[in-house]
C-alpha cells in the first residue's frame, strides 16, 4: 500500500508550533517591559491598525493615563516612552492574530479538502477553538489591570500562558505522530500511529545485558509524567513573572542569605501564600527548577544504563541538556536582576524544554 502523504499537515502543525513559541516570547517581553496594559481596548478587527495620526496617538495616550498603572508604575511617562510600550503590545497582539490565521485558515482548507484523517478530526478541530479562547482569555487578563490593579492578575496571566502551551503541545505531538505514520511501511499501521502516537509498546520489554529488561510501557508513563511536570514548573515561573518576584532576592543559591527567604509563608493559607507571595513564588520555582534538572539527568543516566532503544536515550539526553541550560539561564536572570534579553531567552528555552519532554514522551510510545 502507498504511504500516506501527511507532509502538508506536518508543515502546518510545525508552523503552528513556531508561531505559538514566538508569540509566547513576545508576550513575555510585554510583561517584562510593563507594556501589556498600554492598549486599553480590545478591537479584534480594527485594532490591527496602530494609531495613524497625532490625534490617534493623543487619544490612546490619554486613555492609558487613566489606568492605575500609568499613575504608579509609569508615573510621569512621556508620549515617546508610551509609544515604546504601545508598540510592544501592538506587536504581541498582531502576532496573536497571526497565530489565529496560521491555525484556522489551513485547518479549514484541509477540512474542506478532506485531507484530515478521521482519527484526528476532533483533535485538530480543537486548535482553532483553543486559539479563539486564547484571544478572549488574553483580553480577560488585560482587563484585570485596567481598573484597580497596577498589573494584571497573575492567575489570569498563568492561564493565558498555559493555554498557549497546550496549543503548542497538541500541534507538536500530532506533527510527530504524523511523521511516525509516514515512516511506517504498513498503511493501517500508519493510521494507528497518527491517532495514538505510534505503535503501542504496551507490556513490551527490551532485553538487555545480564538478563534484565527495559520496560517500554513503564518508561512511557514516566516520560508522560515528566512532560506534565515540566509544564507545571513553567507555570510556576509564570507566577514569578506575574508577581514581579524576579526583581527581589537576586542572589543564588541563598535568598537574602538564607535557604528559606524572609517573608516566606507570611500569607494565610498555603495556596494563597504560594501564588500571591513573591518570596514564596520565587522560592518554589527555584526548588522545582533544580529538582527538574536533577531528575532529567537521572532519567537520562537510567535509560542509558538500562540499554533502552537509542532514540529513547537520545531524546532524554536532549531533555537533560536543555534543562541544564534552562537552569543556568534562570540563575543568570536572577543575578542580573531580570534583564529583558536574558529573561526572554529564559522563557524561550522553557518552551524548547517543554517541547523536548513531549518528544521524549512520544519517542517512548513509538519505541
Amino acid at each position: 500500500m502507498n504511504r500516506p502523504d501527511f507532509k502538508p499537515l506536518i508543515r502546518w502543525l510545525d508552523a503552528t508550533v513556531v508561531s505559538v513559541a514566538i508569540a509566547v516570547v513576545i508576550g513575555g517581553i510585554t510583561r517584562l517591559t510593563e507594556s501589556g496594559l498600554s492598549i486599553t481596548e480590545w478591537k479584534p478587527v480594527s485594532g490591527v491598525l496602530p494609531p495613524l495620526s497625532d490625534v490617534d496617538w493623543a487619544s490612546a495616550y490619554a486613555k492609558f493615563l487613566e489606568i492605575p498603572q500609568a499613575q504608579t508604575v509609569h508615573a510621569g511617562i512621556t508620549m515617546g516612552a508610551f509609544k515604546v510600550l504601545y508598540w510592544w503590545e501592538w506587536v504581541h497582539r498582531l502576532l496573536a492574530r497571526g497565530v489565529g490565521l496560521v491555525i484556522a485558515v489551513p485547518f479549514f482548507w484541509f477540512w474542506a479538502k478532506g485531507q484530515i484523517p478521521a482519527a484526528l478530526r476532533l483533535r485538530l478541530a480543537s486548535l482553532p477553538v483553543l486559539v479563539a479562547a486564547q484571544g478572549a482569555l488574553g483580553w480577560y487578563m488585560v482587563s484585570s489591570g485596567l481598573v484597580e490593579r497596577t498589573n494584571v492578575s497573575q492567575y489570569r496571566l498563568v492561564a493565558h500562558l498555559g493555554l498557549a502551551l497546550v496549543i503548542l503541545v497538541v500541534a507538536l505531538w500530532t506533527s510527530a505522530s504524523l511523521r511516525a505514520a509516514m515512516a511506517s511501511t504498513d498503511g493501517a499501521e500508519a493510521t494507528g500511529a497518527a491517532s495514538h502516537g505510534g505503535p503501542s509498546p504496551v507490556g513490551r520489554t527490551v532485553p538487555i545485558a545480564g538478563g534484565a529488561a527495559f520496560n517500554l510501557r513503564h518508561w512511557a508513563l514516566i516520560a508522560d509524567g515528566f512532560a506534565i511536570w515540566t509544564f507545571l514548573v513553567i507555570l510556576s515561573g509564570g507566577f514569578v513573572a506575574g508577581l514581579r518576584a524576579g526583581k527581589s532576592f537576586n542572589t543564588f543559591p541563598l535568598m537574602a542569605g538564607q535557604v528559606v527567604p524572609p517573608g516566606y509563608g507570611q500569607l494565610d493559607g498555603f495556596f494563597t501564600d504560594a501564588f500571591e507571595n513573591p518570596a514564596s513564588a520565587q522560592f518554589h520555582h527555584r526548588l522545582l527548577a533544580i529538582l527538574t534538572v536533577l531528575v532529567a539527568i537521572g532519567l537520562w543516566r537510567w535509560v542509558r544504563a538500562a540499554g533502552a532503544p537509542a532514540h529513547v536515550v537520545r531524546t532524554q539526553r536532549n531533555v537533560a541538556l536543555i534543562a541544564g541550560v534552562q537552569v543556568c539561564l534562570g540563575i543568570a536572570t536572577l543575578l542580573l536582576v531580570v534583564p529583558v534579553a536574558v529573561a526572554a531567552l529564559h522563557q524561550l528555552v522553557a518552551v524548547v524544554l517543554l517541547g523536548a519532554t513531549v518528544m521524549a514522551a512520544h519517542a517512548a510510545r513509538r519505541a
